[in-house]
């Protein structure tokens, strides 16, 4: 609401002296300013010249001076950066919705996770409570660093006992959690939540130690990851869940702006050497395998919360790379020379690194890891591969694979594509070991890891289980001496491997609440060793040896209890909870390639660098091939392209005062192929009798598209186009009729369309060859007789190169002429395709299948000939098995599965029904009306043999649809008419319905010049009901076209159809006799 402005009487003295005041005050304030401002800049300017000064007094190089201006100006550049992103950030978490709909188009990598994946859910709700809880939030904070925090400190140190914290605010912007994913799928007792948490808060905490004039701060947080929550267990009493698990799931990205003294760390190196150990700490307790754990019940096992039972085990063998990149270059890159690569592997905070291989841009390691998996999906590995040099390493790429990946496959055998760089792949096997718990399986796993032969005395061998050690308490342990309290500390030890627990300070007593995990090689030959020992790890306060046979021999491969302490006090004794599980490779679950031999594992055996592992692969080849749901699934459409009449004239002479005619030919299109028909010389009504067949998918919106064209010298002029629905096509099956042509004056195009019906029935082999080859057509093409599938999956076992390198393997898949091309496989002898072909076939009695197997199709590497015939005598025509390959190792072999479908046209059904009967036999209308299109390119068969009785006679298909409550009627052929003169007639026929008073259903067909056999094979369609078609009488009249002035007989003959006569609801087609009089 707007306040109303003041008269200059209800002003009264104040108004008046206002001015005079302000006048007289703008002076002063002003030069006061201006005086400062002055001071300022005059400093300024001494602060910047001191250095210089100072170093001209003391004698210093200039280059001093200069190293100093360098720091600066790359500390400037550094805190201005961080100013910058922390603006950004601010920005755009306050306009989050304008930004993400500005940007949604752009990057998906950009987008928040609510927006990029569909089950994470956004949770505003959530986030205005965050915002209105945050003033209270910081009140909180201040109260815990003033009055809980700083005296600690101050405590701890006698340098520090003049440390405050002067200002504690955090700011105007909470935290916001921009994503929520929940999983509850894994375990019915706990519910798992995936927190976005992004922070970036104008946050300000300054602290002073007056005693060194010292002050520093932070002004300004970035914090962005993904915090998982864990609600376990849930249990049937308030509140509900009995404690609550947090942590990042990877490091969280983190950028602080320092201020005071602590502006220093802002210098360059300094500033990613802080931000690494603050991201070290919060990794210490916060990122996994560390979890902060809040038990809200009591008497809860928090060491198994805190630590629980990895998720699984992945064992990782590093084998390859290929097509690094060259980093170590001479002469400033003139002379080109190659790396020196090693990888680092990274899971959670488990970090390898291989052996770097000298001077090789498609290395070898052959090395093998083991990690830990705590959590999936969610956890990734990542591996970064470098160049090795003396002073920096190079960056030669890196890759990202969600082990929950590799969980669900079981085992991986694969190329990797590395990433941010121009080229480079490496090439991993990856295991899925399961933890089981029990010892059935142990002796099946250790005979299995001895084939896995290890080289180098730094390698570990496989681990055939792992020992999960929670250690608990501990009490009455021996005083020290003095009778003083010790500070306990744990250490365990397995073999070769010791790891410690926390100190607990001042206690007999210690609670520790740790948990250790351990790669066993063989349970039966190992022991865990346990030594108590006060924090100098000197005095020993006891110790306990258990023997992992114990655990073997244990109900699940557990131990709950508590243990005497030996060379300890009477009563001391410690509480520890032991658990085994073996590592199996579930080999029943696999759905990968099995491993592929090493190259070096036949007669010439490469050498093998020290710490390299030779690996037997060992798991199971599946039966048959898993082709997907779409195998299979293509039709062949059949096009038969007739005739065209009625074109449009475009070759006119004398500039158009002579009327020519055309040279047609069509383009046809369909489904990225094309076809061009032959042309037809001078002839506006051409007769092209050409068949294409062409394989597709059913996919929506496909057109079969035809072009006509003239054929001219320079540019062919266009003569109108036909789209026909493919979709339209396959819901019809067949159709035979003529279309209007489009976008030209004139003409029509006559087509027969037909998408193939494909039967399994070998019984149909012999009938559909017989009516194939009867078929004649001016572009020389035979009717294909089936549809051959061929999905290729696999190899195994194929031969190694020339040179004991595995193949880059690729199948060649031949059926005569006809030749497909599967991928590359790189550097594999059990290749992986997944690929499938087809391949039309005119005789599958007589082709056969070809599959040629070569390295980068140079080296043989095995082949496969397969007649087809032999799918003729399994069931349902599918052949799918494993198949022996020629030409390679005794153990080479290839899996693919070959499916054959028969095209049974419905032309030839119709041509084995008419052998037996005038009347078609079928109750399918549709099949019916399109049995009589097959007289247009074989020769009719009448009733009667009308070489005999040399009568005229007229063709006709009389049915009706009750679908779509039409009655139609096709105009086949007539033969034998009589000739009135020299020449044979023009012959059309008319034809009504009658009764008709308004002639409404008269028609006729297009004149066929100069024939004594015309053939017409044209349609019509009358929309009626079955009771008004009874009711009709089909008059025919077979005509000759002549002029008003001609004296010729027009009428060639005559018939009357009584439809009530007919089955129409079957369909009749047959010949008719024709007359001068009415029948």
């Amino acid at each position: 609401m707007q306040k109303e402005p003041k008269s200059s009487d209800d002003a009264g003295p104040s108004a008046g002296a206002a001015p005079g005041a302000a006048d007289s005050a703008l002076p002063q304030d002003s030069a006061g300013k201006h005086a400062v401002s002055v001071l300022w800049s005059f400093g300024k300017c001494l602060g910047a010249l001191l250095p210089v000064y100072l170093a001209g007094y003391f004698g210093f190089s200039i280059c001093v001076v200069l190293l100093g201006l360098l720091v600066y100006m790359r500390w400037k550049h550094s805190r201005d950066g961080k100013q910058a992103r922390l603006q950004s950030a601010m920005y755009f978490l306050e306009n989050e919705q304008d930004v993400t709909t500005t940007r949604v188009f752009r990057s998906k990598r950009e987008l928040p996770a609510w927006v990029n994946f569909p089950d994470v859910e956004k949770v505003e709700w959530m986030n205005k409570i965050l915002q209105q809880a945050w003033p209270f939030i910081g009140q909180y904070l201040e109260k815990l660093l003033v009055e809980t925090i700083a005296p600690s400190i101050r405590a701890a140190s006698a340098h520090l006992q003049t440390l405050s914290f002067t200002k504690v605010d955090l700011g105007d912007r909470a935290m916001k959690v921009v994503g929520v994913k929940a999983y509850t799928e894994h375990d019915k007792r706990q519910v798992i939540l995936d927190l976005y948490i992004s922070y970036a808060g104008d946050v300000e905490i300054n602290v002073e130690v007056k005693k060194y004039f010292c002050k520093a701060g932070v002004k300004g947080i970035q914090l962005h990851g993904r915090l998982r929550v864990i609600l376990e267990p849930l249990i049937g009493d308030v509140p509900l869940v009995g404690a609550i698990t947090m942590f990042f799931i990877r490091r969280p990205k983190l950028d602080i702006n320092w201020t005071g003294l602590t502006n220093l760390l802002d210098i360059p190196g300094l500033n990613a050497m802080t931000d690494t150990m603050i991201m070290d700490a919060i990794a210490s307790f916060l990122v996994l395998p560390n979890r902060l754990t809040v038990p809200l019940v009591a008497n809860l096992h928090v060491a198994q919360l805190r630590s629980p039972l990895p998720r699984g085990i992945v064992r990782i063998h590093l084998l390859e790379a290929e097509n690094l990149a060259a980093k170590d270059n001479y002469m400033k890159g003139v002379i080109s020379g190659k790396s020196d690569p090693y990888a680092v592997l990274r899971v959670g905070t488990q970090t390898f690194t291989s052996h770097h291989v000298d001077n090789n841009l498609n290395p070898q390691w052959r090395e093998m890891y083991e990690v830990i998996v705590h959590e999936v999906p969610g956890q990734e590995l990542e591996l970064e591969v470098f160049d090795k040099d003396p002073d920096q390493d190079d960056f030669l790429g890196r890759m990202k694979l969600d082990l929950g990946i590799v969980k669900k496959a079981v085992l991986l055998d694969e190329w990797y594509t590395l990433k941010d760089v121009p080229s480079g792949q490496v090439h991993l096997k990856l295991e899925w070991l399961s933890l089981l718990p029990s010892a059935e399986r142990l002796n099946e796993v250790l005979e299995r890891n001895k084939s896995i032969t290890v080289y180098g005395k730094t390698a570990d061998p496989p681990s055939a289980a792992i020992l999960t050690v929670y250690l608990d308490r501990a009490q009455d342990l021996p005083f020290k001496k003095g009778n003083k309290d010790p500070s306990p500390m744990v250490q365990i030890s397995v073999q070769d491997t010791t790891k410690e627990s926390r100190t607990v300070y001042g206690t007999n007593n210690p609670v520790w609440e740790d948990a250790f995990t351990f790669f066993i090689q063989d349970p039966s030959k190992q022991d865990i060793d346990i030594q108590v020992k006060d924090d100098d790890r000197a005095l020993t306060l006891g110790g306990l040896s258990i023997p992992l046979s114990r655990l073997l021999s244990s109900a699940e491969l557990s131990m709950d209890q508590w243990f005497q302490l030996e060379k300890s006090g009477p009563a001391s004794r410690i509480y520890i909870t032991a658990m085994l599980r073996v590592l199996w490779l579930n080999e029943e679950a696999i759905l990968t390639t099995p491993v592929s031999p090493l190259p070096g594992e036949g007669d010439n055996e490469p050498e093998v660098s020290p710490g390299l592992s030779k690996l037997t692969p060992t798991s199971k080849r599946p039966e048959h091939s898993s082709p997907d749901g779409n195998f299979a699934s293509e039709g062949v459409l059949r096009i038969h392209l007739v005739e065209a009449q009625s074109l449009v004239a475009k070759d006119n002479l004398m500039g158009g005062m002579v009327k020519g005619k055309s040279d047609p030919y069509v383009k046809i299109r369909v489904g990225g192929l094309a076809f061009k028909s032959q042309v037809i010389k001078e002839n506006l009504n051409p007769i092209w009798n050409e068949l294409y067949e062409v394989i597709l998918t059913q996919l929506p919106g496909q057109e079969v598209e035809f072009d006509l064209y003239d054929k001219d010298i320079d540019q062919d002029d266009f003569l109108g186009r036909v789209k026909v629905s493919l979709r339209d096509l396959i819901s019809a099956q067949f159709t035979d009729q003529w279309y209007t042509l489009n976008d030209v004056k004139s003409g029509r195009l006559h087509l027969v369309l037909e998408w193939v019906p494909k039967v399994s029935d070998p019984t149909r082999l012999e009938q559909i060859l017989h009516y194939n080859y009867q078929q004649s057509y001016l572009n020389k093409i035979v009717p294909s007789a089936a549809l051959l599938f061929v999905y290729v999956e696999r190899a195994h076992g194929l031969p190694l190169k020339k040179s004991g390198k595995e193949p880059k393997a690729g199948a060649e898949v031949s059926l005569k002429n006809v030749s497909r091309r599967t991928k590359v496989v790189n550097r594999s002898t059990s290749p992986q395709w997944d690929e499938a072909f087809n391949f039309l076939m005119h005789n599958p009695s007589e082709d056969t299948l070809i599959v040629k197997l070569t390295h980068s199709w140079g080296q043989a590497l095995g082949s496969l000939v397969l007649p087809v015939r032999e799918l003729l005598d399994e069931k349902d025509l599918v052949l799918d098995r494993w198949f022996s390959l020629d030409g390679a190792m005794p153990e080479s072999q290839i899996l693919l599965r070959a499916e054959l479908k028969l095209l049974d046209s419905k032309l030839a059904q119709c041509s084995d029904a008419e052998d037996s009967s005038h009347v078609i036999p079928s109750g399918d209308t549709a099949a019916a009306a399109n049995c009589e299109l097959r007289h247009r390119s074989v020769p009719v068969q009448g009733g009667e043999d009308a070489s005999s009785t040399r009568k005229a006679q007229v063709k006709l298909s009389v049915a009706y649809l009750s679908e779509e409550n039409r009655l139609f009627i096709t105009v086949h052929a007539c033969r034998n008419l009589p000739s009135f003169s020299k020449d044979p007639p023009d012959t059309y026929i008319s034809f009504i319905l009658l009764p008709d008073k308004n002639r409404n259903t008269k028609r006729k067909t297009s004149v066929k010049k100069k024939s004594l056999k015309p053939e017409f094979n044209e349609r019509f369609d009358f929309d009626m009901t079955l009771e008004e078609a009874k009711q009709k009488h089909l008059e025919v009249s077979v005509k000759n076209s002549v002029s008003f002035m001609s004296r010729e007989k027009e009428l060639l003959g005559k018939l009357q159809l009584d439809l009530c006569q007919l089955d129409l609801k079957t369909g009749v087609s047959q010949w008719y006799d024709l007359s001068h009089e009415t029948n």
